[in-house]
């Protein structure tokens, strides 16, 4: 299963990693000067991006310029402003697209939402119910964000109460790794099985759940549902490479403000996704702030982005394997440079095995580090204890990571 990024077998893990710390840092730097919000506070450490990000002057001036420019209702109006938003709107849904790597835009829908549970939430009600007869059988995951349980589940009740009965299955993992289980999960997949709901990256355990397995294992028919708001805007992503259905995210995990999402709909498998309802007036300003995270985004370098963030948190799970009072959730090995089993993103979360992690937490905002300490919307097969997460993005610095783990190995 591979190594641990400072076990003798793989020496070189670690050091890859801090490299990359090394041949990026000229790079970082002038980003990170980019957030206001980080370099109004030099006493803190922001350390929670998996929950919501800080935002670029980028998307902070795109916002101000068209609120005092061109605010307007989109499609409601035949004046030059209603005119720019609608033209707006449009564009973004393009670039969405564009950002993701779709092969086939021309086929494919963008819609806007207020983040990724609202998104899942709306495939499960407006596409999915729709979609499934007496019978049919779908696969979720129950150990993932309870955002994509609670919609699958949902749907299933309201199909039960037209007086279709479904079969909700829960998508095997393995043991140990905190992956999903590619060979159980083909076991399970059946000629009535018409849905599988999936994640890009755990929002506990940091790992990349291999996607393409998941293709592997059920084949080419089954259409999958992809969680991507720990992946959108932290990791470069391609919908071309990981032949999925949908993929949903929100724009506050990528830069964008809070109130912005989209879901993508690849539309060749199964029916056409429309979101049901009248739409209403679309969230204008969300929109011209994801437009302005994507931009800000590809100018950055996801690459390079993803390079950095997967280094720091390297850096942060080799410190915490030194200090005998922390055990690190997740498996162990994903850090290793060649690991077999998942490479872990920009997420580390632990445990202290005498203090309570809300406590941790409060002790560590107490010395200026903004952690999460909860038990992280785990979904019904989930961890049920508290635990730390640390989630990174470009800003963060070798320096926090250092500082984190001296008052760690203090307390």
């Amino acid at each position: 299963m591979g190594a641990l990024p400072n076990d003798p077998r793989n020496p070189n893990g670690l050091k890859d990693h801090l490299d990359d710390l090394d041949d990026l840092r000229e790079w970082q730097q002038p980003l990170r000067a980019q957030f206001p919000i980080i370099t109004a506070h030099p006493e803190l450490a922001y350390l929670d991006s998996a929950a919501t990000t800080q935002k670029p002057q980028a998307v902070l001036d795109a916002v101000h310029s068209y609120l005092t420019t061109s605010n307007a209702n989109a499609g409601r109006g035949a004046y030059p402003w209603a005119n720019a938003t609608t033209a707006l709107v449009e564009r973004t849904r393009e670039r969405v697209k564009e950002f993701l790597g779709d092969p086939d835009p021309d086929r494919s829908a963008v819609h806007f939402t207020s983040g990724a549970t609202e998104g899942l939430r709306s495939i499960a009600r407006d596409w999915l119910a729709g979609f499934l007869t007496d019978g049919d059988e779908i696969v979720v995951p129950f150990a993932d964000h309870q955002a994509n349980l609670s919609p699958w589940l949902e749907a299933r009740d309201l199909l039960a109460r037209r007086g279709t009965r479904i079969e909700v299955r829960q998508l095997p993992y393995q043991d140990g790794s905190h992956d999903y289980d590619p060979a159980a999960l083909a076991a399970l997949v059946g000629p009535r099985t018409r849905f599988v709901a999936t994640t890009h990256v755990h929002h506990v355990y940091g790992g990349d759940m291999n996607v393409h397995r998941v293709r592997e294992a059920v084949g080419p028919e089954v259409p999958i549902c992809l969680d991507a708001a720990q992946s959108v805007g932290h990791l470069p992503f391609s919908v071309a490479d990981l032949d999925v259905d949908f993929v949903v995210f929100s724009g506050h995990k990528a830069l964008a403000l809070p109130g912005s999402g989209a879901i993508w709909a690849r539309g060749t498998r199964g029916p056409a996704f429309r979101p049901g309802g009248w739409s209403g007036t679309p969230n204008t300003v969300g929109i011209v702030s994801l437009a302005a995270a994507l931009d800000w985004l590809d100018a950055a370098g996801t690459d390079r982005i993803e390079r950095w963030t997967v280094a720091l948190a390297a850096r942060l799970t080799d410190g915490l394997s030194r200090l005998n009072a922390y055990d690190v959730l997740g498996c162990r090995l994903s850090l290793a440079a060649g690991s077999t089993v998942q490479r872990r993103r920009s997420i580390v979360t632990f445990r202290h095995r005498e203090i309570g992690s809300n406590d941790l937490g409060f002790i560590l905002f107490s010395h200026g580090f903004m952690v999460r300490s909860d038990e992280h919307c785990q979904g019904s097969a989930g961890e049920t204890d508290s635990s730390v997460r640390v989630s990174l993005h470009v800003h963060n610095t070798p320096d926090e990571i250092d500082a984190l783990l001296t008052t760690l190995s203090n307390l």
